[in-house]
């Protein structure tokens, strides 16, 4: 098992650990719903420094970036990102990600722990084009510093204008006075904040600053459970559970990153599903009784007939109630469609919602 630079400093927090990608991570310190209020409300920070970042150089960057990601990324110029997907050869997704425009001809992609490797292996095996690749997921360290005071928290540990960066903007430069890291306007949690990679012999300088400067607004550590649940109010798809290497981004609802006005793996039977459309969609539901539903939970009909799967499910911390992802069949994926949960013995109502589950005013 693995450490990020930081795990000492979450075992001496207190923080329940656990194996997550192949790594030693923090689940969650003083609990799930506190966490999760914490970063809707104010600032948290996450330590997620096991995803992985691969750069990409040279005159064909950019070319074999199209070749093998879904969206448009010829449309990014300097410090803008881009979330993207990896599609295979047979519909799925080998992984989704980011794509980081440094300069013309020097990419940085961010991938899922999980799949570092994988997804190595696999934009590897399409790089005919001669472009440097580097892997660096082991030297980078990655905190997210996510809530609605993340950036008037931050702001005195750098000269970048933090309150003025757009959503998937980034600027490389000063932060906890360390020079050349990556400040990104990004994040998992549809509340606001940073994404702040740097190098990992500068982790422990740059949490302790983070939390000296975030104390009088009551920064602090959040867990990975919290993370899930934040994203999932979001409806942004967890790789593993509502998207892989059997679901198409069409399924998805990832059209919109899904562009078709370049070729790129599997593009043309991708872009067949666009025009004639899918036999299941993932849709977002709220459960109307009572119950949580969970991952791999059988969607059904009034009937008893399963009509899809629960992909991740929650009990919603900012609503009370319960919520979920899932694959369903196409005349169940309308908006206010009723569908149900089968939770154990009982059949518990449910109806088809618009996502995200929760309304906010950080984008």
């Amino acid at each position: 098992m693995k450490n990020t630079a930081l795990s000492r400093i979450h075992e001496n927090l207190g923080a329940k650990m656990v194996p997550f990608a192949g790594y030693n991570m923090p689940v969650q310190y003083e609990g799930v719903n506190a966490e999760h209020e914490t970063v809707r409300n104010s600032v948290g920070v996450f330590d997620v420094s096991h995803m992985g970042e691969f750069f990409l150089k040279g005159e064909n960057a950019l070319a074999l970036i199209q070749k093998v990601t879904s969206n448009d990324a010829s449309k990014l110029v300097d410090g803008k990102a881009q979330y993207s997907c990896l599609p295979n050869n047979n519909g799925g997704i080998v992984d989704d990600l980011i794509v980081y425009k440094i300069a013309d001809n020097d990419y940085m992609l961010v991938v899922n722990a999980s799949n570092i490797e994988k997804d190595w292996n696999w934009i590897s095996s399409q790089n005919d084009l001669g472009v440097s690749m580097t892997n660096a997921s082991e030297e980078y360290s990655l905190l997210a510093i996510q809530g609605p005071q993340a950036a008037a928290a931050m702001q005195i540990l750098t000269s970048i204008d933090l309150a003025n960066m757009s959503y998937y903007s980034f600027q490389i430069g000063d932060f906890a006075g360390i020079e050349n890291v990556i400040i990104s306007a990004t994040g998992y949690t549809g509340s606001g904040g940073f994404e702040i990679y740097f190098k990992n012999e500068n982790a422990i300088t740059i949490w302790n600053k983070i939390f000296e400067a975030g104390s009088s607004l009551g920064i602090k550590p959040i867990g990975l459970a919290a993370r899930d649940t934040l994203r999932l109010e979001m409806g942004f798809c967890l790789y593993g559970n509502d998207i892989n290497d059997t679901t198409s981004p069409i399924e998805a609802g990832l059209g919109w990153i899904t562009k078709f006005d370049k070729e790129f793996t599997n593009s043309a039977n991708l872009k067949i599903q666009k025009e004639v459309g899918v036999a299941r969609k993932l849709v977002g539901f709220e459960l109307i009784e009572r119950g949580i539903p969970r991952h791999d939970y059988e969607i059904v009909d009034n009937d008893g007939n399963n009509i899809g799967i629960v992909t991740s499910g929650t009990m919603a911390p900012s609503l009370g109630k319960g919520i979920g992802m899932g694959y369903v069949k196409k005349e169940f994926s309308t908006i206010d469609s009723e569908i149900f949960i089968q939770i154990r013995n009982n059949k518990v109502a449910a109806k088809v919602v618009k996502m995200p589950f929760i309304k906010n005013n950080h984008f």
